[in-house]
């Protein structure tokens, strides 16, 4: 009978956790690797035209790379002021990156910050604009940074091993004072980093192994994938119908993934009830989803995607316990 359970576990385990890497219905293909040996744990990802834009996760000091097309480091930005935990970036404009320092493990932060930072060809130092955010909650840790391309309003998606929420600052950021971050939504756990597509009626959230797409701000899922294979997934980028995707590990690789059919199905809205504008769930200026029939449908829906987080999690535990009792018994 033990042993039958013991199959059973070993069944299990890919239905709870799932597969990571599948090759899916689209092109997936490695641009280059990052050539640099400084770039030891690329934790975030940003495209501007032809350049690439990652920095380091904690532990480094203050610095944003760009790389050119071939992985060559082609400039670095390094600034004075030591960070705590950066974690992401985010596009802040032609030549500009908003840099992340939000990481928080212990979730013991009273505040993070973050820091608009130029760069492109050519090392430079300089003065960083950093402004202080606060939850409204209470502390949390988080990984991911996103700017709505239509407005520049940054977002905040935190690491939830069960499911996370996505928080949105003011969207006039106090440079003198704590800028309160706002409860939009629930999304789902372990986000390692997101991006808005260019439209900025839906983003991308990421794990160590898969990307979902939800419609903005509604945050109602609309598909999701499979990434590459990778040492520990963690940057996500999104420009010209492709998702760019980086990861942690000395000279790691950056691949570009393609929009699988149904998710080039759900964008333009075909068999489903997309928004027509980003407007159609409108925010106010805190950063609060303005509650409307569509808004309390979303949220219920987000929910629902919640606790199907939290019962992979409890049935992984369940798994891992089987698997333990079965091997302790032989």
């Amino acid at each position: 009978m033990r042993s039958v359970i013991f199959l059973f576990a070993l069944l299990a385990i890919p239905l709870v956790i799932g597969t990571p890497g599948g090759p899916d219905d689209r092109e997936s293909s490695q641009l280059f690797k990052f050539a640099d040996s400084a770039i030891v744990e690329s934790s975030g990802l940003v495209i501007d035209d032809v350049l690439f834009m990652t920095t380091n996760d904690s532990g480094d000091r203050g610095r944003v790379f760009t790389v050119d097309e071939t992985g060559a480091t082609v400039g670095v930005t390094e600034w004075t002021d030591a960070p705590t935990d950066v974690e992401a970036l985010a596009p802040a404009g032609p030549g500009e990156v908003w840099v992340g320092d939000i990481g928080d493990n212990r979730s013991r932060r009273s505040s993070i910050s973050v820091s608009r930072i130029p760069v492109g060809r050519g090392d430079q130092v300089v003065d960083e604009s950093s402004y202080t955010l606060a939850y409204s909650d209470g502390a949390h840790d988080a990984e991911a940074l996103l700017a709505d391309p239509s407005t520049g309003r940054l977002y905040v998606a935190t690491k939830g091993v069960f499911g996370g929420k996505l928080y949105a600052a003011p969207q006039d950021l106090d440079p003198d004072g704590r800028n309160v971050l706002r409860p939009v939504g629930d999304i789902g756990g372990i986000v390692t980093d997101g991006a808005f597509f260019p439209d900025g009626r839906h983003l991308v959230l990421r794990d160590y192994s898969r990307a979902t797409v939800y419609t903005f701000p509604e945050l109602r899922e609309v598909g999701d994938l499979d990434l590459p294979d990778q040492q520990q997934g963690e940057a996500i980028a999104v420009a010209d119908d492709y998702f760019y995707v980086s990861s942690e590990g000395r000279r790691a690789a950056v691949y570009r993934v393609g929009f699988t059919e149904d998710l080039q199905k759900a964008l333009a809205g075909v068999g489903t009830t997309a928004p027509a504008s980003p407007t159609a769930v409108p925010i106010d200026s805190t950063g609060l989803v303005i509650p409307s029939a569509q808004d309390t449908a979303s949220v219920e829906a987000a929910n629902q995607g919640g606790f199907r987080w939290l019962v992979g999690g409890v049935l992984g535990l369940v798994v891992v316990v089987i698997l333990l009792g079965a091997l302790r018994t032989r």
